[in-house]
């Protein structure tokens, strides 16, 4: 049984993490948060013991760590004596952290796909340019890796694998992505403004007819009809988890889409027309070297001051169509949450809970030997069933919605 836990990064999603890992700190152990300016990690803590959402009494630290510093985090590691790491920290980190894991032999997992700073929208599949090419180094020292295990990706695909479980064939795979809420700015992204513009000024990338097919953004767009939040449009969209479900499934179409509103999009084409979305620098008329993208972050709201006011709900969910026993089958597996319920439950909002509860049941898994299978693992590798029947337990319950009518999942 593995315990002690370190959370790298002292975002919102770091926020919910460290509540969600507090709440299950019988299970866990001690708990460590780190991050390069230490304060956020304190101010987290804080919020956990304003909350008193420790289950048990126990050890709850902030550590400063700069997390692109192997060595670092390997000591870090060393000192504290944790044996699971879940990085949500940027996704610029990812490599580092997980090559410290693998030099100290404790699991590791993260919520996103590894990124290069100075590239954007990499060759297809992207797990192949980085996490995956440490496959054999995780085996060698039987160290368990867990990739992107957020929500999407995450447990979306987890929902991909429960539909495998009931077709003799998938045909087709759609994840689509709506949040129905409002958080009263005039502009702002859900998450990190860097992750999320780099995320959508690239091509756009599906697997389709056996195949990578490219796209624009906003190329490509459908109404869909979700539960709860009723008839929303939604894009054609690069996202992680299309690279790693088109390996498991190549005979099957995998798709992303996000939703997005007129405003959004008017105001990231402007931004990007401008050049603001560049990430290659530029100097201004006084000789100061800067990014556009990094001051379009600075001048942003942080996307963890939205949440006090965040209201609505989020629906997410895996479209899957395919065959039995030579019939037409198709399924929707899918979550709502709710931003209000998020807040007040750890004061965070939807988008960063859905992300942030997912690795803490991967935690819970990895403690208890369900999942601590001493290799590295895409969350579609993984049997489904402990991690959704657990986030049904915790905060994020799993519907399904097919021929038999809507209900919850339990396997």
């Amino acid at each position: 049984m593995k315990r002690n836990v370190l959370i790298i990064g002292a975002g919102g999603v770091a926020q919910v993490v460290a509540h969600k890992a507090a709440q299950h700190n019988d299970r866990l152990g001690d708990l460590h948060i780190a991050s390069r300016t230490v304060a956020k990690a304190e101010a987290i803590i804080a919020s956990v013991h304003e909350k008193s959402a420790m289950k048990v009494p126990g050890v709850f630290a902030a550590h400063a760590l700069d997390a692109t510093d192997s060595a670092a985090v390997v000591a870090l590691i060393e000192q504290t004596g944790c044996q699971i790491v879940i990085n949500v920290g940027s996704p610029f980190v990812n490599m580092p952290v997980l090559d410290a894991c693998i030099q100290a032999g404790v699991a590791y997992m993260d919520t996103a796909i590894h990124e290069d700073p100075a590239k954007i929208c990499e060759t297809p599949p992207w797990y192949g340019n980085y996490e995956w090419k440490r496959r054999e180094a995780c085996k060698a020292a039987g160290v368990t890796a867990i990739l992107g295990v957020g929500f999407d990706p995450g447990v979306v695909n987890a929902y991909a694998r429960v539909a495998e479980g009931m077709m003799d064939k998938i045909e087709s795979i759609d994840i689509v992505d709506i949040n129905a809420g409002s958080h009263g700015k005039w502009f702002s992204t859900n998450f990190d403004p860097e992750i999320n513009f780099r995320e959508f000024t690239g091509t756009v990338y599906s697997w389709q007819n056996g195949a990578w097919q490219t796209n624009k953004m906003f190329e490509v767009g459908k109404t869909w009809d979700m539960p709860v939040v009723g008839e929303q449009k939604a894009y054609l969209t690069g996202h992680d988890e299309v690279h790693s479900l088109s390996a498991r499934y190549p005979q099957a179409d995998v798709r992303f889409w996000m939703g997005f509103g007129d405003h959004y999009i008017n105001v990231f084409t402007v931004l990007k027309n401008l050049g603001l979305l560049s990430e290659q620098p530029v100097k201004t008329a006084e000789g100061l070297e800067v990014v556009p993208l990094k001051v379009v972050k600075a001048v942003l709201p942080d996307p963890a001051s939205l949440a006090p006011n965040y209201t609505g709900k989020t629906c997410i969910g895996d479209f899957v169509k395919g065959t039995k026993d030579g019939q037409p089958v198709e399924v929707l597996i899918y979550n709502v949450a709710d931003h209000k319920d998020a807040y007040n439950e750890v004061g965070s909002q939807g988008i960063s809970y859905t992300a942030g509860v997912p690795p803490v049941a991967a935690a819970l898994l990895i403690a208890d030997g369900v999942w601590d299978v001493g290799a590295m693992a895409n969350v579609e590798d993984l049997d489904p069933a402990p991690f959704i029947n657990l986030l049904n337990t915790i905060g994020l319950p799993t519907r399904i919605k097919d021929a038999a009518g809507d209900r919850l999942l339990e396997l």
